[in-house]
């Protein structure tokens, strides 16, 4: 199992001296220039581009050497990316094959707060770009002294790796926050050992969303989620803290076998109850170590420290969920969005969330039960579908969620009239695509942050 690193002398680079770096500054153009020539495969199709892919190959490989002093720790991938640019090169730029510079790419073996990574793959940027194109990003680890306890105690997630940007190239100028290997072009899948999450993006949005979002439902806000609007380096360790135990959730406790089931099409609402059962077993668990906490005749700074981050975390979930989820992307299939409207619905059905005269205002003594009894559910429908069909897991999810949040008038699920003799597929395309419409309350609240929420696309935490 890979640790975090604790040789602090990886650590210190002048990040914005680095961003600056007349040898980063090739490599983004060259690679910005290899992208416009490249299909939606990577490949680059046309011959009569070749030559000019060439000389940017050349250059970016130079630009990567001239770096890679600056990474010693990254010695082995940076020698591999480069042979894999130049192999791409002599075999006429078919469909980019990096997997040998890939399995040599291992940040999770060096989680150290304030370490930076020279990125280069072609890739793929979820929730930005479908296109394999090259892409180059230098980005920084984050990883806070509590959060590396927390890791090393009771939730280990090795393949864990909270990052930020540097600066990167456009694939990246998009709401994307994740960087993951399975992206990157290759001839075949290895096992893979790391994700990168930039929690300063994420922190970014949250706080712009959350602005706007108390101004338009007149919200008062706790003075400890206060803070987190003027402090970005306070809200992305929160966000650390709370993707640690998101991310390890996914392939823990009672599940369906695979609550994604392996990638393969299902009605959109299953994925909302899992990543919405991810994100409330990381609320629980912030629960959890407030009140372990709280109960302790005395506490050290450092149990001081973890109480407030524990605190700040049931904060950020609520919050970004309600304002931010549940309005952002588009109502196809948004399963992101749905978990937003199921915990804003279950929160005012029992009446701890209020909307009254205009304002919004919650019971937050009782609060942090509430949203834990949500994540019961989950977890007793999880339970139960060990012993259930499929096509009975699936009903039993839309009873859940339905339950909760109307489904359209015109719903044939709503209905009951499924053809349940029929294949899962049948089921699934009988979906609406916009299943669990906005009630008048999130219509009105979309119509007044649409163009916060557009705003937030391509933002970091310099940007916040």
């Amino acid at each position: 199992m890979a640790t975090a690193a604790t040789d602090t002398t990886l650590a210190g680079h002048d990040t914005p001296s680095l961003a600056e770096h007349p040898a980063w500054l090739q490599v983004k153009r060259a690679a910005t220039a290899l992208a416009s020539l490249q299909s939606s495969n990577g490949a680059i199709e046309d011959a009569a581009h070749h030559p000019t892919a060439r000389d940017r190959v050349a250059e970016l490989a130079d630009g990567i050497a001239a770096l890679a002093p600056e990474f010693p720790h990254d010695a082995d991938y940076l020698a591999a990316v480069t042979a894999d640019l130049e192999r791409w090169a002599a075999g006429y730029f078919k469909e980019p094959d990096f997997f040998d510079s890939l399995v040599l790419f291992h940040p999770e073996q060096h989680r150290v707060d304030g370490l930076t990574h020279l990125v280069v793959f072609p890739m793929y940027t979820q929730n930005g770009s479908r296109d394999r194109h090259i892409e180059a990003l230098l980005i920084q680890v984050v990883w806070p002294s509590f959060v590396a306890e927390l890791e090393a105690g009771a939730y280990t997630n090795a393949a864990f790796v909270p990052i930020q940007f540097v600066d990167f190239t456009a694939g990246y100028d998009t709401n994307s926050a994740v960087l993951f290997p399975e992206t990157v072009a290759m001839r075949q899948i290895p096992p893979f050992t790391w994700g990168g999450i930039f929690c300063d993006r994420e922190a970014a949005r949250f706080r712009r969303a959350l602005r706007a979002a108390t101004e338009v439902t007149r919200l008062d806000l706790p003075p400890l989620a206060a803070e987190m609007l003027d402090d970005q380096r306070l809200t992305q360790e929160t966000f650390v803290m709370w993707d640690l135990i998101h991310d390890r959730t996914h392939m823990r406790g009672d599940l369906p076998f695979d609550p994604f089931m392996i990638k393969q099409r299902m009605p959109f609402f299953l994925y909302s109850l899992e990543e919405l059962r991810c994100d409330l077993t990381a609320f629980r668990e912030a629960v959890r170590i407030e009140r372990e906490l709280a109960a302790l005749p005395q506490r050290s700074p450092e149990q001081e420290q973890l109480a407030r981050y524990a605190k700040l975390v049931q904060y950020a979930v609520i919050f970004d969920r309600i304002f931010r989820f549940a309005v952002t992307g588009t109502r196809v299939r948004n399963y992101d969005g749905l978990g937003g409207q199921l915990l804003f619905a279950w929160l005012h059905q029992k009446r701890v969330l209020h909307w009254t005269d205009t304002q919004l205002t919650f019971d937050w003594d009782e609060v942090p039960d509430c949203v834990n009894e949500l994540g019961q559910e989950i977890e007793q429908l999880y339970w139960r579908s060990i012993d259930r069909p499929k096509v009975a897991h699936w009903l039993a999810a839309y009873a859940l969620v339905s339950g909760v949040v109307e489904p359209h008038p015109a719903s044939v699920w709503k209905r009951g009239e499924l053809p349940l003799k029929g294949t899962p597929k049948e089921l699934t395309d009988l979906v609406m695509d916009d299943e669990f419409p906005l009630s008048m309350f999130y219509e009105a609240f979309e119509k007044k942050m649409r163009d916060v929420v557009a705003s937030t696309s391509g933002i970091t935490g310099v940007d916040a």
